[in-house]
């Protein structure tokens, strides 16, 4: 039994994972689905999720950005820092990272290994059936944290809510960023099932952070009898959110203080959006007002893949955007922060359970310039062919060229560009991950 519980490498323990069903795909369908499981392996690892409190973060977009902007504030804090997140864009190291630093290759085989033995352990029990990829991922994360004693983890929901594999986690403040429509069929009343799902994660007794959104949608949120509920627009609020030098520069107003003329080093209004979430979260977790160098940790914080800046000249930019909103985020955040002399070529893949009409539609709404999308499948199996987005793109008056893959595109779109223009790289993260790989050195 004893050689169930180490691998000979990190590539065979990822082959081992790898053999698993990977539930977060089925985003979106929460039937038949129960924590059960999860709590089952958790408590054969001692429930490690029970040694730290958790800040617990769900919504359509923007959960990787609040995390990062919380994780940094919980740092300058003081605090030792668990950052759970996904999906991940190049290795899925990055899913976990303590004060910044992924979990290495020996740990992440370690865990893995682990897992194997505890799994194995589990089989033997009545009608217990072999744990996700997601899973086995969390749990990994979650014993991870309270192996290196973190005083905070920081947990970002995987697709769903209430039945996510992270609902375990012994959350003080939760929030949900927003609601799009993602991973949703869009008939009459989706985004108060959405909501109803992602509402999930507000256990009672903790303080509740709600992003912008209609009354009905908070209402949704109160019926979970959060101990506090804080609505951007009501309990908090961003007042000012103006472009600067590399980000934003924001005014917050929030129950305790008015912080004003924060820098956040990302770009696009709705990161505006994040960091006010942030503070507000943090804020509410630490039960007193913030000074003011402490949120100089606001103006250092980098979040791969989410309006990435990678090169100057030309500009290239690498975004994840998955879904309309996203991609509207993104176009915006281009035309607002960015003056383009040259051409703008926007290079596009995404996954084929995506609306390519609807997503094209939100680069030509949008006002920045779009001159062409060079189309790309990312090397994966629900790709959406490279010639159905182009038709998309053409359904849209975007003019449009077809790629062998991401490399391709992206050197099509730089060769396009010259000095005095712009690439643009989106579409899924999938597609950021294979730019990254190619344009981003190793040591970044």
């Amino acid at each position: 039994m004893d050689n169930l519980a180490s691998f000979s490498s990190v590539a065979e323990a990822r082959a081992w994972l790898d053999g698993h069903v990977n539930l977060e795909a089925t985003a979106g369908d929460s039937d038949g689905l129960s924590l059960a499981p999860m709590r089952r392996l958790l408590a054969a690892l001692g429930d490690p999720q029970a040694d730290y409190p958790a800040v617990h973060i769900s919504g359509t977009n923007g959960k990787g950005s609040v995390a990062a902007l919380i994780a940094a504030l919980a740092q300058a804090w003081g605090m030792s820092v668990g950052v759970y997140a996904s999906p991940h864009v190049e290795r899925i190291n990055e899913r976990m990272a303590v004060g910044g630093d992924h979990v290495s290759d020996a740990e992440l085989a370690e865990l893995l290994g682990h897992l194997r033995l505890v799994e194995s352990h589990l089989a033997s029990g009545p009608a217990c059936a072999q744990p996700s990829w997601f899973e086995l991922v969390t749990a990994a994360a979650l014993r991870w944290f309270a192996d290196v004693a973190v005083d905070l983890a920081v947990v970002e929901v995987g697709k769903l809510g209430r039945y996510d594999a992270t609902n375990v986690v012994n959350s003080r403040v939760a929030v949900i960023t927003n609601i799009g429509r993602d991973h949703t069929d869009g008939r009459f009343g989706w985004e108060a099932a959405v909501m109803g799902e992602k509402a999930g994660i507000l256990h009672p007794d903790i303080t509740a952070v709600l992003g912008p959104m209609d009354a009905e949608l908070v209402a949704i949120a109160a019926e979970e009898s959060p101990g506090e509920l804080l609505v951007s627009g009501q309990h908090f609020e961003l007042v000012e959110n103006h472009p600067a030098v590399g980000g934003r520069l924001i005014t917050v107003r929030t129950p305790r203080a008015s912080y004003e003329d924060i820098y956040v080093s990302l770009f696009g209004a709705h990161q505006g959006h994040n960091a006010a979430m942030a503070i507000a979260a943090f804020e509410a977790l630490v039960e007193q007002a913030l000074d003011g160098p402490l949120l100089d940790a606001l103006g250092a914080v980098a979040v791969p893949a989410r309006f990435e800046v990678v090169a100057r000249q030309p500009l290239v930019v690498i975004d994840g955007a998955h879904n309309p909103d996203g991609l509207a985020a993104a176009a915006a955040a281009l035309a607002d922060q960015f003056t383009v002399l040259g051409t703008v070529t926007w290079v596009v893949g995404m996954m084929s359970d995506k609306d390519p009409d609807a997503m094209l539609a939100a680069i030509a709404a949008s006002d920045a310039r779009c001159d062409l999308v060079v189309c790309c499948a990312p090397d994966w199996p629900r790709a959406l062919p490279a010639a159905d987005l182009a038709d998309a793109a053409r359904n849209q008056g975007i003019d449009a060229e077809i790629a062998h893959d991401v490399t391709e595109a992206v050197e099509r779109a730089l060769a396009l560009s010259g000095d005095e223009g712009a690439v643009v790289v989106t579409g899924s993260l999938y597609t950021a991950g294979a730019a990254r790989l190619h344009l981003v050195p190793r040591d970044q």
